[in-house]
C-alpha cells in the first residue's frame, strides 16, 4: 500500500479574514504562517503547498510586547559599500504597517522554494476594507492570549 499525496487539482483552498486589531505581532504571525503552510488541514504534506489564503486587516492596530516598539529595528543591505539601511519599528509602522506583518510571517515560513508561493497567498491591508469579497472569505478568530510581564528579582 502506498502513501497518498494530494494532487494539485485536489487541493481546495479556503479564504480567511483575520482582524489584527489588538493582536500581538508574533503570535498573530505564527498562527497565520501555520494556515499558509496548511498545517491546519488534514491533507498537510511538508513538501507540497496545501495552505489556504489569508487576508489580514487593520494592520496598523497591531501590538507588541515589552519594549520592542522602542528597540526593534529592520535592516536591509542595498548591495553597495556602506549600504546598510536601518529603520525603526515605529517609523515602519507609520510608513507601511503592512510590511511589518509580512516580514514577521515571512520569517516564520520554511526557508525553501515553497515559502515564496506560500507568502503569495497572504494579503495584508491597513484599514478594515479589502478587495477580496468575491472569494467569500470566512472570518477566522485567533486565540488572543494576554501577555503578562514577568517580574525579575534584582539582587
Amino acid at each position: 500500500m502506498s502513501t497518498y499525496f494530494p494532487k494539485e487539482g485536489e487541493i481546495v483552498r479556503k479564504w480567511y479574514v483575520v482582524d489584527a486589531d489588538g493582536q500581538t505581532l508574533g503570535r498573530l504571525a505564527s498562527q497565520v504562517a501555520r494556515i499558509l503552510m496548511g498545517k491546519e488541514n488534514p491533507q498537510y504534506t511538508p513538501f507540497l503547498d496545501t495552505g489556504d489564503h489569508v487576508i489580514v486587516i487593520n494592520a496598523e492596530k497591531i501590538k507588541t510586547t515589552g519594549v520592542k516598539a522602542e528597540q526593534k529595528q529592520y535592516h536591509h543591505y542595498t548591495g553597495y559599500p556602506g549600504g546598510l539601511r536601518t529603520e525603526d519599528f515605529k517609523n515602519r509602522m507609520i510608513r507601511r504597517p503592512e510590511a511589518v506583518i509580512e516580514a514577521a510571517v515571512k520569517r516564520m515560513l520554511p526557508k525553501n522554494k515553497l515559502a515564496a508561493h506560500m507568502l503569495s497567498k497572504l494579503n495584508v491591508y491597513k484599514g478594515d476594507k479589502h478587495p477580496h469579497q468575491a472569494q467569500k472569505p470566512q472570518d477566522l478568530k485567533l486565540e488572543v492570549r494576554e501577555y503578562k510581564a514577568r517580574k525579575v528579582a534584582v539582587s
